[in-house]
């Protein structure tokens, strides 16, 4: 399947000048890539190569045409202000894509989670507005803000729960943290809402559902639909918590960097503002429902186990995309048939590299510092 990319327009291109925190990680990777395939933007990845995978992802993002001279990597954390504070001198956009991502990591390690979130984003937020150029800046929070939303009435169906009373959740939904992730994700995309009320700083924020694509490398706790399949593919044994029933709305990694995109292309209209942005309506799943799809796609029908329930899981989310649409024109255009069978071909392509569980993922024959255009901050 031919993987979709799309064109950035607006500013002029030699004048752009991007820092992507978490730049290494899935969505930041897919976003350089774009610009390094679409643009002539100078792109900077800031991240501390914590993450399974993300090594692999700069050898890929090295290679592109053009790469040796416009693409800068910085290994460097979020919570160290010195080190944010000197990338952050040159940019005139800012991504703050850097995050600890797992509900069940923030409830053994709330401290990590809330320094790393909530921190780290008020350290890029202070030193783009002390920068003194106003980047544009967007942050990339989560429908886990919105809690578990235990009283949302439900309709149980076989494969699936739905909406008792409507199809989507829109930005009007109360805030409920529930969890110290949602906290520290909650507390930050405030944050970034309130440096562009009081400090001008054009920001937008995107409170996302599951976003699934190539250069994801998934597992238990996070990128739930890659997980999924590499269990398959590895004929290892899956765990379900819950009773499979849990619904998603899934977006193609492709779309969500086309939103981001128009995220700065309508400035005028989008600064300042908070998004829900994930597949919608059209593009929802329950666990039960993905294994039987994976099994069409692979041939292979999974074997799993179940576990209880996970504290802060919902029953169901699913994003009403309609203001950001309304706003910009925006629309999903990969199914989630579509965005699967992208994720299994990028392990078709890369499936060396897929290691099994607990084993850090690295290039065959690399070695333990293959990365010699890397900067490090100490």
């Amino acid at each position: 399947m031919q993987r979709r990319d799309f064109v950035q327009t607006g500013m002029q291109e030699e004048t752009r000048s991007v820092l992507i925190f978490g730049g290494a990680g899935f969505i930041g990777a897919n976003l350089a890539r774009n610009l390094l395939l679409h643009t002539r933007a100078h792109v900077h990845l800031f991240d501390n190569l914590s993450r399974k995978g993300v090594h692999h992802n700069l050898v890929q993002l090295k290679r592109f045409p053009g790469a040796s001279e416009r693409l800068r990597v910085t290994i460097g954390d979020v919570r160290d202000v010195s080190a944010v504070e000197r990338a952050v001198r040159d940019a005139n956009e800012i991504y703050q894509l850097a995050a600890q991502v797992a509900v069940t990591t923030s409830m053994h390690d709330p401290r990590r989670d809330f320094e790393t979130n909530c921190i780290g984003t008020f350290n890029v937020l202070d030193a783009a507005r002390r920068v003194g150029n106003q980047p544009f800046l967007l942050f990339t929070s989560t429908n886990k803000v919105y809690g578990e939303m235990g009283e949302e009435p439900l309709k149980t169906l076989a494969t699936r729960y739905a909406y008792a009373d409507r199809e989507a959740v829109s930005e009007e939904q109360p805030l409920d943290f529930h969890s110290p992730y949602g906290c520290s994700k909650g507390a930050a995309d405030q944050y970034v809402r309130e440096f562009s009320r009081v400090y001008g700083l054009p920001t937008v924020v995107f409170r996302m559902s599951c976003i699934a694509g190539e250069m994801q490398y998934g597992n238990e706790d996070q990128g739930w639909i890659a997980h999924f399949l590499y269990q398959s593919l590895r004929g290892a044994l899956l765990t379900i918590y819950g009773d499979g029933r849990q619904v998603r709305d899934v977006l193609y990694v492709g779309d969500l960097v086309r939103a981001i995109n128009l995220a700065r292309v309508c400035l005028p209209i989008t600064s300042g503002q908070i998004y829900n942005i994930g597949g919608g309506a059209e593009n929802t799943i329950s666990l039960m429902e993905l294994i039987d799809e994976i099994e069409v796609l692979t041939g292979k029908r999974m074997e799993f186990t179940r576990g209880l329930r996970r504290p802060g899981d919902q029953f169901i989310y699913v994003s009403d995309y309609t203001k950001f649409m309304r706003h910009t024109g925006w629309k999903p255009s990969f199914t989630v048939r579509q965005t699967l069978a992208a994720i299994f071909d990028f392990w078709k392509q890369h499936h060396e590299i897929f290691a099994q569980p607990g084993v850090r993922m690295e290039l065959p024959g690399a070695s333990a510092t293959p990365f010699a255009f890397l900067e490090r901050t100490a």
